[in-house]
Formats: C-alpha cells, sequence, structure tokens
C-alpha cells in the first residue's frame, strides 16, 4: 500500500490541496508552483510504477483520486478567484491587500446580494466537472495505453494556469499587446474553459510523450513536439503554457488527418 509510487501519488494530492489554499486565501498568483509539483509528482509515481514493476488496480485508482483534486477541483478553484478578480485594479498597482479581498467580495455578493454579483466566477467549476468525466473515462477505456483519446486533465490544467502566473506578472505583459485585455475578457475565459472541458471528453485522438525507443524514428513527433515547445518557452515565456496545450492540439489534429489520408491511399 504504502510503496514509493503511492506516495508520489499522496504528495500529488497534497499539492493540489495546497493550491487549492493558496487561492482561497489570496495566494493565487503563487498557486500554480503547487500545481507543477502537482504535475512532477504524477510523472514520478507513474515512472517509478514503471521501473520497479509494482504497478497495480489499487494505485490506478489512488492516482486518478489525486488527480481529480491536483487537476481538477484545484485549477476549478484556481481560475474562480481570477475570474472574481479586478484586474483593472492589479493593473493600476491596488495593494496586495485590496486585490486579495476581491474573492471574499464576490462571495458575500453572492450569498447577500446574488442579483447584483456576477456569476462568471461559478464557470470555473466547470473545470472540475468535466476533469471528473475525463478521468473515469480513462480508467476504463482500453484504448489509452500508448496515447490519449480527449485532452488530458495535467495538460488542460497547464493551459489554465497561464492565466494566473500572467496576471501575477502584469506589469511584465499588460500593455505590451492589445491581445491581453481581449484574453482576460471573462466571457472569453468562460468560453475556454467550456471549450477545453469539452476537448477533455471528446474522441479525438491525441498523441502520448512516452518515446517508444531511444531513436528518432518512431518518435518523431513526439522530438519535434519537444523542440517546438522548448523554442516556445524561450520566446514567450508564461505565455508558453498556453500555446504548447494549443500545440499540442493541433500536431494531434494534423496527426490524425495525416495518417488517415495515408490509409485511404493504402
Amino acid at each position: 500500500m504504502f510503496n514509493l509510487a503511492n506516495l508520489f501519488t499522496a504528495a500529488n494530492l497534497l499539492s493540489g490541496i495546497t493550491a487549492i489554499l493558496l487561492a482561497l486565501t489570496g495566494s493565487w498568483n503563487i498557486a500554480p508552483y503547487a500545481i507543477f509539483a502537482g504535475l512532477i509528482f504524477d510523472f514520478l509515481d507513474g515512472f517509478v510504477a514503471r521501473f520497479l514493476k509494482n504497478s497495480s488496480e489499487f494505485g490506478k485508482q489512488l492516482d486518478s483520486l489525486a488527480d481529480i483534486v491536483t487537476f481538477g477541483v484545484a485549477p476549478g478553484i484556481i481560475m474562480m478567484v481570477v475570474l472574481a478578480i479586478n484586474t483593472d485594479s492589479i493593473v493600476q498597482g491596488d495593494s496586495y491587500e485590496m486585490i486579495k479581498g476581491d474573492f471574499t467580495l464576490w462571495i458575500n455578493n453572492m450569498i447577500y446580494n446574488n442579483m447584483n454579483g456576477s456569476w462568471f466566477p461559478l464557470a470555473g467549476l466547470m473545470i472540475p466537472f468535466f476533469s471528473l468525466f475525463r478521468l473515469a473515462k480513462f480508467n476504463v477505456d482500453s484504448r489509452q495505453t500508448d496515447s490519449f483519446i480527449g485532452l488530458p486533465t495535467p495538460a488542460n490544467t497547464l493551459f489554465f494556469m497561464t492565466f494566473p502566473l500572467v496576471l501575477g506578472h502584469c506589469s511584465d505583459y499588460y500593455g505590451t499587446s492589445s491581445i491581453i485585455p481581449f484574453i482576460f475578457n471573462p466571457w472569453v475565459i468562460v468560453g475556454l474553459i467550456l471549450l477545453m472541458g469539452i476537448l477533455m471528453i471528446s474522441e479525438i485522438p491525441l498523441f502520448s510523450l512516452k518515446l517508444k525507443n531511444f531513436g528518432f524514428k518512431g518518435n518523431e513527433i513526439r522530438i519535434v513536439f519537444l523542440l517546438i515547445s522548448l523554442v516556445f518557452l524561450l520566446l514567450f515565456g508564461l505565455w508558453s503554457m498556453a500555446l504548447i496545450v494549443i500545440l499540442y492540439l493541433t500536431m494531434s489534429i494534423a496527426k490524425n488527418i495525416f495518417y488517415k489520408r495515408k490509409k485511404n491511399e493504402i
């Protein structure tokens, strides 16, 4: 029960809980780093289980339970806070304490004066909603051993962690591009949450990053993806996380079209 792989899974769960606590107590710009720690632990639990050859159904269930917190509930709560924050106050350089109270103010408005309170932050709950079905589907779908059907929850989480990180470094980004006010429009964020949620439960085949061997042949799309992702990291900084997820989806769809055409030609 308490083998090394399962302990990494537990660490993944605790990372997700930490992210939730940070977001709810005002440290929404730090919460993504707890998510990143969860991503590392999530990778390590699978790697260690395969390396030590102690994979089990028990460990698989543990992994899903941890993932629904770290890659479902936690990003949902973080995006609720992002949607409740007055981004104009951040740009204007208001104090941290004022910004910290935005989420509490939204909660109070919803409870005591719900007719005037914004409903936008509730859209964050769609992330754990779709993640729940995505993870359950993954557990029972035998087609997803070497690839994925639908967007994995960690990829969806990485996409949305771009928002709090960019918001936390708005002095570096805000005003440098006309696209930023558009991206942080609540309607755009809600639309993206819904779109990514549908992609999670979709039937779109997506390639896995697991290398089949240590050579280039058979790993072409993975290696190209990793190289382009590295370029994105160097060029776009924090924005690269969302761009890498979009790249992942684009390359997977292109791969599907290519193989479908190749199969039809045969």
